[in-house]
């Protein structure tokens, strides 16, 4: 069936697009940076526009993707040498060390548990803490641990192997070495997804300055029940229940003074659908979303907008706020702003403001385009080929990419892509493989 794949990056595109290859009969090399695959969709507590749970969909992937005969997964991993060209490209990947022996773990989480090294925990979005070793989250892919030898005890000080000495399966292996892994593929696609743009530089809102002024991503944590209150909208500063949420739109984006000056078409439609959740929590919440224009142009999307106005009670005030204060008495916050519909300047008193912050190139696109040898657009995302006939192709043959990794979109999206990258990669092994 012809030399394998290989797919950079194990978010949902990735995983799609590793899962349509193998489905074909090719083998696929999937290469993940994080312990664990499944990217920022995993963070997600629910979908729109159909509120469908995020990790009940994806995991069942992820499990497929970790089983299947033909795929397999370096998590730890980043590509560091390309060359050759469609049907015989020769690929460098560097594997960090795990410190844990993959083959002996058995997830069972009593290494964290007795681990004395606490570090705030990046899945959780810095919103609560995890120890030195650590599995990523519950449903991780590999099921593994990991040691993060930044800040575990043994590796910084030369003390502690608490990890070891609780192990029954004997797993903890502090002797373990990065290995260079040389790759013969056929073509290769690129999905290696986003990163939240930080707020902390538009002083106006706050960021970072009040904890009741929080990210999107952030909230999904904050409001799902695997997240550090369980579900329960806790506002951070004092762990009372938030009923008086604002959501700003356009958080890094559609300027040309601070942030981005392009939109990234969903952040409308992921705050109309975490104001409704806050309104499944707490249907007499006040909920109030500020927004410049509403982008509402999928399928469904404008239905789920009206019903989030209609039946959930969700109010819309177009205009983007220009300050965010905060009582310090309270600690309540005060959004001040113009409503551009009546021309009015007005403020609303608040519990919780979530920034719809823009979605942005992950900086590794940098060194990655330089070893696989594609251009980057003017804003870090892999150039396609032409994006209205070519999106999915590079100026370099056999090479595709996929998802976030060239430019903001939707889940739905980047699956679609995934499926079309698949299939052209599946016909360039097919090509050369003859």
């Amino acid at each position: 069936m012809g030399k394998p794949v290989l797919v950079i990056g194990g978010g949902v595109a990735g995983i799609q697009a590793a899962l349509d290859l193998a489905d074909r009969g090719l083998k696929v090399h999937l290469v993940e940076k994080s312990p664990s695959i499944g990217g920022v969709m995993a963070q997600l507590d629910k979908t729109f526009p159909t509120m469908d749970c995020s990790i009940c969909i994806l995991a069942p992937k992820m499990i497929e993707c970790f089983r299947h005969p033909n795929i397999t997964i370096h998590t730890l991993s980043k590509v560091t040498g390309v060359s050759g060209g469609p049907g015989d490209f020769k690929v460098k990947v560097l594997k960090e060390p795990r410190s844990v022996d993959a083959s002996k773990c058995t997830g069972c989480g009593v290494c964290s548990e007795k681990c004395p090294t606490k570090v705030k925990d990046e899945w959780q979005e810095g919103l609560t803490e995890r120890k030195a070793i650590h599995i990523m989250f519950p449903q991780a892919v590999p099921l593994i641990a990991c040691i993060d030898r930044d800040n575990c005890l043994y590796f910084q000080k030369g003390i502690c192997q608490v990890c070891s000495k609780v192990c029954q399966a004997g797993a903890i292996d502090y002797e373990q070495k990065a290995e260079e892994i040389d790759l013969d593929v056929s073509s290769i696609i690129v999905a290696t997804g986003f990163q939240e743009y930080d707020p902390s530089e538009l002083g106006e809102y706050g960021y970072s300055r009040f904890e009741d002024v929080i990210t999107a991503k952030e909230f999904e944590r904050l409001v799902c029940a695997s997240g550090p209150t369980g579900g329960h909208l806790n506002r951070p500063s004092d762990g009372k229940l938030a009923h008086r949420v604002a959501f700003v739109q356009c958080v890094g984006s559609r300027s040309h003074q601070k942030g981005y000056p392009f939109c990234s078409s969903v952040c409308c439609m992921y705050a109309t659908k975490e104001a409704v959740l806050i309104k499944e929590h707490e249907p007499a919440s006040d909920v109030t979303i500020f927004y410049m224009d509403l982008k509402v142009f999928g399928q469904g999307f404008q239905e789920f907008v009206d019903r989030a106005q209609s039946h959930w009670g969700v109010k819309y005030i177009r205009g983007r706020p220009g300050e965010i204060r905060r009582n310090p008495v309270t600690k309540d916050l005060t959004v001040w702003y113009e409503n551009t519909d009546t021309g009015e300047v007005a403020e609303k008193e608040v519990d919780l403001v979530v920034l719809c912050t823009t979605m942005i190139s992950r900086p590794e696109n940098k060194e990655l385009a330089d070893v696989l040898g594609l251009e980057l657009d003017e804003w870090g995302f892999f150039e396609p080929l032409d994006p209205v006939m070519n999106p999915i192709e590079t100026d370099k043959p056999g090479i595709f990419i996929c998802g976030c990794c060239h430019g903001p979109r939707d889940i739905p999206e980047s699956v679609a892509e995934a499926s079309g990258t698949a299939a052209c990669a599946a016909e360039t092994a097919r090509r050369y493989g003859q």
